[in-house]
């Protein structure tokens, strides 16, 4: 089963929902940080303020990826506080089997297994 980097942009008030529904589809790894839209200059100038945003980063795998973007789009069109941009980028390659077996949240690599 090949692997990809998940990359969500939502508001910042949405990460924790966002986050819940990415881990529902078998990503065992995520990683959250504040960011600010390409905007915020423009808005400055002009005296308003920007929602801040936050980019999640998850490792999921390519088989759950085209359900996950279908709930993620679904989601993204409930309304203005739901919008968002995904987009994955495939792995190339993986070393270790046991990191391999965590990110891939395969069944067949025991617990005892990652124990050391």
């Amino acid at each position: 089963m090949k692997l990809e980097l998940l990359v969500a942009i939502v508001h910042d008030d949405k990460s924790a929902y966002y986050s819940s529904l990415i881990q529902s589809h078998q990503a065992n790894m995520q990683l959250t940080l504040p960011c600010k839209g390409s905007t915020h200059l423009l808005l400055g100038y002009l005296g308003l303020t920007e929602r801040p945003k936050n980019i999640i980063m998850s490792v999921v795998r390519s088989d759950e990826a085209p359900g996950l973007f279908e709930v993620l789009n679904e989601n993204f069109s409930k309304g203005k506080n739901y919008k968002g941009v995904a987009f994955t980028i495939p792995f190339s390659s993986m070393i270790g089997t046991m990191a391999y077996g965590f990110l891939s949240n395969e069944k067949r690599f025991k617990e005892e297994e990652y124990n050391v």
